[in-house]
């Protein structure tokens, strides 16, 4: 049996897909002792959605008011992982790894780079060159400043065990992004793999494919390492 299994849930609005994380987490939680397999949810939010975390100040780095994001059918939500504002929605993958820390062997921030390397991976499979920032969580693509952030990451750990997690740019509304201050970062642009790859760039179902695969061979490189 895979200790990742992988659930591919479409496209789904943004609520119910955190009802299908939290349903899937305590699952994992209840079971631990019995060692099941973590889980990888990968999903297209629609409608689009706005998530705002709890960080202060992150309210404020939504930009258009709520009036607008309505006119425009975009939710806004409050959300309960760690970062500030970022906007989910058609042509992003988002995947959500429920994953069991304590067999890892991972605590937070070496998860967080355990996430940021499963990407560059994937990204090296279609020609692209992500990095780190050792100033901001993520992944950037480009050479000198400033650098372009193609996917964005944002967790919560409870219990010792994993929710919420990436979104990747496949091929997303760019312009969305204009509506907020990304990541609270200002003045770092935003990018995709359709805008640096153009008519090369892979499709979701591509990307989808091969971010899941990487992640369930890092989850088998890890359990084999920690012996769990």
């Amino acid at each position: 049996m895979q200790p990742l299994q992988v659930q591919d849930l479409g496209r789904m609005d943004y609520a119910a897909a955190l009802e299908r994380q939290r349903a899937v987490h305590a699952d994992l939680v209840a079971a631990r002792d019995a060692r099941p397999p973590m889980q990888l949810l990968l999903v297209e939010h629609d409608p689009p959605v706005i998530t705002v975390s709890r960080r202060p100040g992150a309210e404020r780095h939504v930009i258009v008011s709520d009036a607008r994001l309505a006119e425009l059918g975009v939710q806004k939500v409050e959300t309960d992982r760690g970062g500030d504002v970022t906007w989910h929605g058609p042509g992003q993958l988002v995947a959500y790894p429920i994953l069991d820390l304590h067999r890892l062997d991972l605590r937070i921030h070496g998860y967080m780079r355990f996430l940021e390397q499963a990407v560059i991976d994937t990204l090296a499979a279609f020609g692209v060159q992500g990095m780190r920032d050792e100033a901001a969580t993520g992944v950037w693509v480009g050479e000198g400043a400033p650098q372009r952030k193609i996917c964005a990451m944002g967790v919560r750990i409870s219990r010792w065990a994993t929710l919420h997690g990436l979104a990747l740019n496949v091929c997303p509304d760019l312009g969305q992004f204009e509506l907020i201050v990304p990541c609270g970062l200002v003045g770092r642009p935003v990018t995709s793999l359709q805008r640096e790859l153009g008519s090369r760039a892979p499709d979701l179902v591509q990307v989808k494919n091969r971010l899941a695969d990487r992640l369930m061979q890092a989850v088998g490189e890890r359990l084999n390492e920690t012996g769990r």
